[in-house]
């Protein structure tokens, strides 16, 4: 495992464009460092007059975080002058090649957000949204260039954690979906495309299926929050960070996925339909994973990949022995009586 590059130190040829990014809030804010600290000019726009003021202040404070943590390829005096807060919406989209959405999450604020747009823009213009959770379908269906409408969902933060979903619509045109795509690989974000349309996409499924049994065990008296929170980041958490569930299955059971899935499986599906959902893993899901995952791993025995993945923990684990997380163990509250 590798240490991530510095923002803005790809090794793409970053063609000169502007970004209009809509919205000051915490996710404009990290778009706009993300852009701005890959080349890219950006144009924001915010109605709230108490956010906008504060707007470049925040990009400016969180740039310099980043240089400080050595995780910018550039002065922080050479991208700020990139971000401008622009007085109207029609001014953060002129000369504008992408539009990113930040505005909170409403299908009427959205919808009527995206009518403006699709009006003041240039059809060769993409317009994206920052959405966690809404379908592109339910603010853009009606719009006369509808085809050029689509969701940029970031990792948040994104300047840290690199990969965005990218969720057509059915009527996203393949030139919006590859312009989107390209884009984000140029300000080093890895493209995560999806094969169709679903409410809360994946990022959040994935994250929303850890909650749900979280808040039940929780809720059950099972384990404390506390607890929870210590078992994921201590564990899963790093685990996953190095390799993804697929392939922690594949590498924690000799005999790979579908024997994990021999083992396992049935466990996993007691107790999805003791929490009301009785939806077993198919034969020929696991058979399409493990074909998957084999390929990719990168060397052609079992053993090798289980030593090259305690290799990467170690490494992992040497990173972290002396960082101090002040959020890792909970400090006793003290009152003082005055």
């Amino acid at each position: 495992m590798t240490s991530p590059p510095p923002l803005g130190s790809s090794t793409a040829s970053h063609v000169a464009e502007t970004v209009a990014v809509i919205g000051a809030g915490s996710i404009g804010i990290a778009w706009a460092v993300v852009f701005a600290s890959a080349g890219v000019r950006v144009q924001m726009f915010e109605t709230a007059a108490g956010v906008r003021e504060g707007a470049l202040g925040e990009v400016e404070s969180m740039l310099n975080d980043l240089s400080r943590a050595g995780l910018l390829a550039e002065p922080v005096a050479d991208v700020l002058p990139r971000v401008t807060m622009t007085p109207t919406l029609d001014a953060a989209v002129e000369g504008a090649g992408f539009v990113q959405e930040c505005v909170i999450e409403d299908i009427e604020v959205k919808r009527g957000l995206f009518a403006e747009l699709d009006r003041l823009t240039d059809r060769r213009v993409v317009l994206a949204s920052s959405t966690s959770t809404i379908i592109a379908s339910l603010f853009a269906e009606d719009l006369p260039g509808r085809e050029r409408c689509l969701v940029v969902h970031p990792a948040n933060p994104p300047y840290f954690l690199r990969v965005a979903e990218v969720v057509p619509a059915p009527f996203t045109s393949a030139d919006a979906i590859a312009k989107a795509t390209e884009l984000l690989t140029r300000v080093d974000i890895t493209p995560i495309v999806l094969h169709r349309e679903i409410e809360g996409f994946v990022f959040n499924r994935l994250q929303g299926a850890v909650l749900r049994e979280a808040y039940c065990l929780v809720r059950d008296g099972v384990i404390s929050p506390v607890d929870v929170d210590t078992l994921v980041r201590e564990g899963l958490g790093l685990r996953w960070s190095v390799i993804g569930p697929f392939t922690t299955s594949e590498l924690n059971t000799r005999g790979g996925l579908r024997r994990h899935a021999e083992v396992i499986g049935p466990v996993y599906a007691r107790i999805g339909v003791e929490r009301g959902s009785d939806d077993p893993w198919t034969t020929e899901t696991i058979e399409h994973v493990a074909s998957v995952i084999e390929q990719r791993l990168p060397h052609p025995t079992w053993e090798e990949n289980v030593h090259e993945r305690d290799r990467a923990m170690i490494r992992l684990a040497s990173l972290l022995r002396h960082f101090d997380n002040p959020l890792a163990t909970p400090k006793p509250i003290t009152t003082s009586l005055m």
